[in-house]
């Protein structure tokens, strides 16, 4: 089962399951496909959306482990 962490790439994050690009979308991360979307750690990514990166985290290896 994948897991990730703050530091892990959006662009690695969708390469693990592009099936969690819905969540991404559903807290307004609306450039997946832009490159520079692509190098931004979840972190990065969570503070210019003002989500808490530890909540972002969690509800994103949750749905991976319900994938597996």
């Amino acid at each position: 089962m994948a897991q990730v962490s703050k530091s892990t790439m959006i662009g690695e994050l969708l390469m693990i399951d592009e099936n969690v690009a819905p969540i991404l979308l559903n807290i307004g991360m609306h450039c997946l496909g832009c490159p520079s979307s692509q190098m931004e750690t979840i972190e990065e990514a969570a503070m210019v959306h003002g989500i808490d990166a530890d909540d972002l985290v969690e509800e994103i290896n949750t749905f991976l482990a319900q994938q597996g």
